[in-house]
């Protein structure tokens, strides 16, 4: 049986029905008061994402603003969100409603490293160098 994706008892198309007033009563106080200050970042992110809504599917969504919440009428669309050094591509779910997009693009990797080389420990002090 396939999983429903609800957020707060609604699922996606509920959700993406109402109005933005009855949202924001539903996410926390921290999102709301990012949403009611409207930065310059996030009034232009809004902009583009109307942009995109009029053009058509298949584009995606180029943006900087990490620290823009969510909303529900960005379900089903496509960003690129920037981690640092580059654009990672994100599809918006009804489980990521109410998060910011930087929670879901990662600005460090793992680091792996390597077994240790020649002259790394004392105990290689007397194998040569080359």
């Amino acid at each position: 049986m396939a999983e429903k994706k609800i957020f707060k008892g609604m699922t996606g198309e509920e959700i993406a029905r109402i109005p933005q007033q009855d949202f924001l009563t539903l996410i926390k106080s921290r999102q709301r008061r990012s949403i009611k200050r409207n930065g310059i970042d996030y009034k232009n992110l809004k902009i583009k994402v109307e942009k995109y809504k009029k053009d058509g599917k298949g584009k995606v969504v180029k943006t900087q603003c990490r620290e823009a919440v969510i909303l529900p009428s960005w379900i089903g669309m496509k960003f690129a969100v920037h981690n640092g050094k580059e654009f990672q591509q994100l599809d918006i779910v009804p489980e990521m409603i109410g998060h910011r997009l930087g929670d879901f693009v990662y600005t460090t990797k793992r680091v792996v490293h390597s077994a240790p080389g020649i002259g790394a420990t004392r105990g290689s002090k007397a194998l040569s160098q080359k």
